[in-house]
């Protein structure tokens, strides 16, 4: 029997000839157009429910349960709704749910912060008509720019809620070497972590680093459904990571604020950073600046001033070979 050929469709997926189904959505995984907001709230939801035993939510548990965690019944009565309503809600129907209810489903359901917000950005989409699909590289303001150079003495870079990292003052670039050395393009961080062979040799934390890419990633699909390239981006990682599918699987959602990240810099060693993220409001895509810092006299505030030293002497030698 002759094997069937894959055709193209769009960027990042293929599909079998003659079946006409994208593979995503046969492994439960999003499809490339505009996120599927009933097929997004039924996993959620389901998934934080199984999350929970009678235990964890206060109930006294008799017999024994065919399902993982609390039992629809049971979270309509903590949540103060109707069987009927909350079972209508987890099927995919959250359009036109109040915040009452959607605060009385978040206290059931013992969401955190994250998920709360997770939960009302997948209301919000589900009552919101067809939006604008999203397209290109958003304008990086001059201001934007200066900001990023006065950071002279940290690595900071600006990246989108795609994790496109569209600008970098020179110690950002530097400290994010291997990712600017990379052939793929645009340059991004979670793509990096998932698709290129170096990434576990420069995350010495990759698993905890790549897992929480993937929560950051579920955020902001859920905040930017009609957001095509962050699709793409979701299907390419999908088709081609088998960590990454099965991560996307179990609905978690993260959101990088602040924190320490380990670095092995391939001519620095080990960097351990605290890094800051500084979103800015007011722009169509989000952006943010994410800054790097090391406590002066530490050895990773050394090895900060070795690569400060470093990139000028790159930057030098790539200044030389352009020159000719």
């Amino acid at each position: 029997m002759h094997q069937q050929s894959a055709r193209p469709v769009r960027e990042g997926v293929t599909v079998q000839r003659g079946t006409g189904r994208d593979p995503l959505r046969r492994c439960g995984l999003p499809n490339l157009g505009d996120m599927d907001n009933r097929s997004e709230v039924r996993a959620f939801l389901s998934s934080r429910r199984a999350k929970i035993s009678p235990e964890q939510a206060g109930i006294a548990a008799h017999g024994s349960r065919r399902v993982a965690g609390l039992r629809r019944g049971e979270v309509a009565a903590l949540a103060g709704v109707s069987v009927e309503y909350y079972t209508r809600l987890e099927r995919g129907s959250l359009a036109g749910a109040s915040d009452g209810v959607l605060d009385a489903l978040a206290r059931a359901l013992q969401l955190d912060d994250t998920e709360t917000a997770h939960l009302r950005h997948l209301a919000r989409a589900a009552g919101a008509g067809p939006g604008r699909a999203r397209t290109g590289a958003p304008e990086i303001r001059p201001a934007i720019r200066q900001v990023l150079d006065s950071m002279a003495g940290v690595p900071a870079v600006l990246r989108t809620h795609r994790f496109d990292i569209l600008a970098a003052n020179p110690l950002g670039r530097a400290l994010y070497a291997p990712l600017f050395h990379s052939a793929a393009r645009p340059v991004n961080s979670v793509r990096f972590a998932f698709l290129d062979p170096h990434a576990q040799a420069f995350y010495p934390d990759w698993q905890k680093i790549a897992r929480e890419s993937v929560g950051a990633l579920r955020l902001a699909a859920a905040a930017n459904p009609y957001d095509q390239q962050l699709m793409s981006l979701i299907g390419e990682l999908s088709m081609h990571s088998e960590p990454f599918r099965g991560w996307w699987a179990a609905q978690d959602v993260h959101v990088h604020r602040h924190g320490v990240k380990r670095f092995r810099h391939p001519a620095i060693g080990l960097l351990e950073l605290a890094h800051e993220a500084l979103e800015l409001p007011g722009d169509d895509t989000p952006l943010t600046i994410v800054t790097y810092t090391a406590v002066p006299g530490t050895p990773s505030g050394d090895g900060l001033e070795l690569l400060a030293t470093w990139a000028a002497a790159d930057e030098s030698h790539q200044r030389a070979i352009q020159q000719g």
